[in-house]
C-alpha cells in the first residue's frame, strides 16, 4: 500500500494561506511605496488607527503577528515619531500604545488607498464570485470562532 499524499496545490489551508499572502504583498506595495512601512508596521499603525490605544499584547491579537514583530514595528514606529508608549499605572510590565498626530495623518491618508485597493481587488471578480468569496470568508471565521 502506497503511503497518501498530500498535494498542497488543492490542500485548502496551504491555499487560503499562499492567497492571502499574495494579497497582502500586492497590498504591500501601496504603503512600502508611501511611507516605507512594512507588513508588520502596517498592521501596527492600522491596528491602532482603528482601535486607539492597544496594548502590544492586544495588537499581537488583533494583528496575529508575533510579540517580536509587534516589537520592532512599535519601536520603529516610535522612531519615526508615529506612536507613543504611556506605561500602565497599575502594571508596569504594560504599555499603551497610541498614534501620534503624524501617526494618525499617516494612517488617515492610507485609509482610501486601502479601500480602493479592495474595491478594485473585488471588481476582478464577478458579483457572484463576490458573494461567495465574501460569505465563504466569513463562515469560515464564524466557525473557527466557535471551535
Amino acid at each position: 500500500m502506497e503511503p497518501e499524499i498530500l498535494e498542497l496545490e488543492s490542500f485548502l489551508p496551504y491555499r487560503l494561506y499562499r492567497l492571502a499572502d499574495t494579497v497582502s504583498r500586492e497590498f504591500s506595495r501601496i504603503y512600502k511605496e508611501r511611507h516605507g512601512l512594512t507588513r508588520p508596521e502596517w498592521r501596527t499603525l492600522s491596528g491602532l488607527g482603528q482601535q486607539g490605544t492597544m496594548s502590544a499584547t492586544e495588537l499581537g491579537e488583533q494583528s496575529a503577528m508575533h510579540k517580536t514583530k509587534v516589537s520592532r514595528a512599535v519601536a520603529e514606529l516610535e522612531r519615526r515619531r508615529w506612536l507613543t508608549r504611556t506605561p500602565d499605572e497599575k502594571d508596569r510590565r504594560v504599555e499603551h500604545l497610541a498614534l501620534t498626530k503624524a501617526g494618525l495623518a499617516a494612517y488617515r491618508e492610507m485609509v482610501p488607498l486601502a479601500k480602493a485597493f479592495e474595491r478594485e481587488l473585488l471588481a476582478r471578480l464577478s458579483v457572484e464570485e463576490r458573494v461567495a468569496v465574501v460569505g465563504g470568508v466569513a463562515a469560515l471565521e464564524a466557525t473557527l470562532r466557535q471551535s
